[in-house]
C-alpha cells in the first residue's frame, strides 16, 4: 500500500508494472504518449486530489489519485470519455493496461472520481497541456498543445508576451473543458441506458462457459431443423413442379437449379431472446471500442 500524508491508498507502481514479465507496457513503442504522461503526473502537485480522503477511515484503501489523473488524462487525450470505456479499456488496452497493472478501477470508480474532482482535474490537465507545449510536443494525443507554434514565436521574438501566453492558456483551457463536458455527457447518457450495468456483459445464460456452449448447441439444433424443414419443402416443391412439366410436356426454362442442402447458411440466426444475435445490444461489444485511437492507443489485447 501505498501512503500519503498518512492516508493509505492502494499502491500504484507503473516504474514497476514495466519491468514485470509480459508486461502490457514492454509491448509498447518507448515514446509512447501513455509514458509521458505517467512521468508527467509523477512530479506534478495533486495534494487537491489527496485532500477529500486523508481524514476518511471507512471502507477499504482508495485507488492513487495520481492513478485515477493519469488514467482519466490518457483517455482524454486519445478521445476515450465514456466512464464505462475507459474501464473496459483498462482490462484491453495494452496502453491503459500499462497505468493501472493488475488492479483496475470500475466504471463507476471512474466516473465517481471524474465528478468529484472536476475543477481540480481541468486546473491539471490545462498544466500538463501547457507543460507539452513548453517541451514541444504539437499534440498530446488528440489534444492540440501548438507547441511548435510556442516555440517559434519564443525563437522569433526571444520571449512570448504574457497577454500571448495567457490567450493560449484560455484557449487551451477550453478546449478542455469540451472534452470533460463531452465526457459528462457520455457518462450521463449510458447511466439512463444501462443503470449499474457496464454495457459489453453477455446475458446471463451465456456468462458461464457450460451454460454459453449448451446455449449455443441447442441454437446450432434449432438452425439444423428449420433448414432441413425448409429444405423438405423445397424438394416437394420442385418435385410437384417436375411432375406437373411431364404431365404437360413442357420443358424447364432457365439452368437447372442447385441441390437443395440441408445445412443451414451462414449468415442464419436465431430469433431467440437467449442467444444474441447481430442487433443484440449486449453483444455488440465492438460499440465500445473507441474510434479514432492511434496503433498504440487502440483496443490491442495481449490475450
Amino acid at each position: 500500500m501505498s501512503n500519503r500524508g498518512g492516508k493509505t491508498y492502494r499502491p500504484w507502481e507503473p516504474q514497476r508494472y514495466r519491468q514485470e514479465a509480459h508486461s502490457p507496457a514492454a509491448k509498447l513503442p518507448e515514446g509512447d504518449l501513455v509514458f509521458f504522461l505517467i512521468d508527467t503526473v509523477s512530479r506534478l502537485d495533486l495534494r487537491r486530489f489527496y485532500a477529500p480522503y486523508e481524514d476518511e477511515t471507512r471502507g477499504a484503501p482508495p485507488f492513487d489519485p495520481a492513478m485515477m489523473v493519469c488514467l482519466l488524462l490518457y483517455a482524454y487525450c486519445v478521445g476515450v470519455f465514456s466512464s464505462r470505456k475507459i474501464a473496459l479499456a483498462c482490462e484491453r488496452n495494452l496502453a491503459f493496461m500499462a497505468i493501472v497493472g493488475q488492479d483496475r478501477p470500475d466504471f463507476r470508480t471512474i466516473s465517481d472520481f471524474r465528478k468529484l474532482h472536476l475543477e481540480a482535474f481541468i486546473d491539471v490537465f490545462v498544466a500538463v497541456g501547457r507543460l507539452a507545449g513548453e517541451a514541444g510536443l504539437v499534440k498530446l494525443g488528440n489534444v492540440s498543445t501548438d507547441g511548435t507554434k510556442i516555440h517559434g514565436n519564443a525563437s522569433r521574438h526571444k520571449a512570448m508576451s504574457y497577454g500571448y501566453m495567457k490567450q493560449e492558456v484560455e484557449r487551451l483551457r477550453e478546449n478542455i473543458e469540451v472534452l470533460v463536458t463531452q465526457a459528462y455527457q457520455q457518462d450521463e447518457a449510458e447511466e439512463a441506458a444501462l443503470g449499474s450495468r457496464r454495457g459489453d456483459e453477455l446475458p446471463a445464460e451465456l456468462a458461464r462457459r457450460e451454460d454459453r456452449l449448451a446455449t449455443i448447441e441447442a441454437a446450432m439444433r434449432r438452425l439444423e431443423a428449420r433448414a432441413k424443414a425448409e429444405a423438405d419443402t423445397e424438394r416437394q416443391r420442385r418435385a410437384e413442379a417436375e411432375a406437373e412439366r411431364q404431365r404437360t410436356g413442357q420443358k424447364r426454362r432457365g439452368k437447372v437449379p442447385k441441390p437443395v442442402e440441408d445445412a443451414p447458411a451462414d449468415n442464419a440466426q436465431v430469433r431467440d431472446h437467449r442467444v444474441a444475435t447481430r442487433s443484440s445490444r449486449s453483444w455488440r461489444l465492438a460499440s465500445l471500442v473507441p474510434r479514432g485511437f492511434s496503433s498504440s492507443a487502440g483496443l490491442t489485447s495481449s490475450v
